[in-house]
């Protein structure tokens, strides 16, 4: 394990770049998967696992990646972005997401390709591995986010809470007093009701609460995470995988059965004052993947886009961009 004592950023994105090719996956059962590929398309094949679920790819998620060296991929997944049925939840799990990904590499036609996921994206790229290991060269994973319980309960019943306690308020303040115990599913039968104004009012509640409470410094996240667009499909979407813990069929799954992970070189990082996911989950994915390399971000919370956190991502990229 190393650990990273607040150093400055080492490896700054790589310049904007734009999409050479685009669009959409025909998915047989509903959804319109939206894609698109950048880079070098002799280069390594990598694909990009977005967050939320629901939130959607976005062009600096690009530059994560030396464009000279990697066919890069990302799509948004199914429900959100630039994928329709927007804040579709039909045929939308863990499983078909899977598939999507199956299809999108065998469109490329790559044998194998790097995995790249935080927060959410992470969750998706370890059931990804363990399904499909063959498939993988390495895994780049960001923020640990297992679907656990526990995890769960740290976000929305008795954890983040008392860090936030201000924002907590104004999350739950639109429930009754006696549905404030089971969040989740409170939110669960608003975000699905026929009101879509009150359904429109919970969504930006729950993407504010995320945003607001995922970077290290204070932030602002009233305007990003409240536009309507976004937040109908990052709360329904995100929601509604929480409800159905995943999808997976065992508590602590991903965790359960990382011996599938054995031999794919990856690289964990997670910051040290991570509020949405907290440390920890990181630190048990590497007990039960000890090949993997665990790189502590002392001063970064969840988010992405906190300077050494990125420098750590792009370090990682550039660590896999020539290896076979």
């Amino acid at each position: 394990m190393s650990v990273n004592a607040s150093q400055p950023a080492e490896s700054p994105l790589y310049p904007p770049i734009d999409a050479h090719t685009s669009g959409h996956l025909d998915t047989g059962d509903g959804h319109q998967v939206y894609w698109e590929r950048c880079g070098n398309p002799q280069g390594k094949p990598v694909v990009f696992l977005h967050g939320g679920p629901g939130g959607g790819a976005k062009p600096i998620h690009r530059q994560l990646f030396d464009p000279e060296r990697y066919d890069i991929v990302l799509f948004d997944q199914r429900g959100c972005g630039r994928s329709t049925p927007h804040a579709s939840l039909d045929n939308n799990t863990t499983w078909h997401l899977i598939d999507d990904m199956e299809r999108l590499r065998e469109m490329i036609g790559a044998d194998k390709w790097q995995v790249f996921g935080g927060s959410w994206g992470s969750t998706l790229a370890l059931a990804y591995a363990e399904a499909h290991p063959e498939r993988v060269s390495e895994l780049v994973l960001r923020g640990i986010f297992t679907m656990r319980q526990q995890e769960l309960d740290w976000f929305y019943k008795d954890g983040a809470r008392n860090v936030f306690p201000e924002k907590w308020a104004r999350l739950v303040e639109i429930l009754p007093e006696e549905r404030r115990d089971d969040v989740i599913a409170a939110f669960h039968e608003r975000l699905n009701g026929e009101d879509r104004k009150v359904q429109l009012e919970a969504a930006q509640r729950w993407s504010v609460w995320e945003g607001e409470t995922s970077k290290l410094l204070p932030v602002d996240a009233s305007q990003s995470h409240a536009d309507a667009h976004f937040a109908l499909a990052f709360a329904r979407i995100e929601n509604h995988y929480f409800v159905n813990k995943g999808f997976f069929s065992l508590d602590n799954q991903l965790i359960r059965q990382a011996d599938r992970l054995k031999g794919i070189p990856g690289i964990i990082i997670h910051g040290r004052y991570d509020m949405v996911c907290p440390l920890r989950n990181a630190w048990e994915l590497k007990q039960a993947w000890p090949e993997a390399e665990l790189e502590i971000i002392e001063a970064a919370g969840h988010a992405f886009s906190e300077p050494e956190t990125m420098a750590a991502l792009v370090r990682a990229t550039d660590r896999f961009a020539t290896r076979g």
